[in-house]
């Protein structure tokens, strides 16, 4: 099963440090069944898509409670046993939730698949994504409209030997 961890700039910076995402247990977002009848979709791609963009928004929630972080979003893609991937733990009216995986035990850095990042240009709309994320979930149309606006830039794609680039 492909997972996609969601970080933030120091916390990939943690990871490679240690050469693993952890300790456990970990938040992380797959192609389950929730996210399966959420996207109706049975095409693999855009369901792995789906679960990538639900671990961005995710990174941002991280981002948005830690005000000296820089401002990209950062997912880290493993393929794990689908049994270490507990689905859909918190299922249930809360769509946020949709396609959340735990992963009991860290996973060493160097098995991860890709590590997807923003590009330096989307971190003027992370950042006022980030400050905005708790007016939209209060129902701010306006403040939703600045969230997706982060939503709106694709991660791009790296391996794992980039990583120091990436941290620079």
């Amino acid at each position: 099963m492909r997972v996609y961890v969601p970080l933030t700039l120091s916390g990939l910076a943690a990871a490679h440090g240690a050469g693993e995402l952890g300790p456990g247990p970990l938040t992380a977002y797959a192609v389950t069944p929730g996210l399966r009848e959420w996207y109706v979709s049975d095409d693999i791609e855009e369901l792995e898509y789906a679960a990538l963009n639900r671990a961005a928004a995710a990174s941002l929630r991280l981002i948005a409670a830690l005000p000296d972080e820089p401002r990209r979003r950062v997912v880290v893609a493993f393929d794990v046993p689908d049994g270490d991937a507990l689905g859909d733990p918190g299922q249930g009216p809360d769509a946020a939730s949709v396609g959340e995986v735990r992963i009991a035990s860290a996973v060493p850095l160097a098995k991860a698949a890709a590590v997807h990042v923003d590009a330096d240009d989307a971190e003027k709309d992370v950042t006022a994504a980030a400050a905005a994320l708790g007016a939209a979930d209060l129902g701010d149309d306006d403040a939703q409209f600045t969230v997706d606006g982060a939503e709106d830039h694709e991660l791009l794609w790296f391996g794992v030997q980039e990583i120091p680039q990436l941290l620079g």
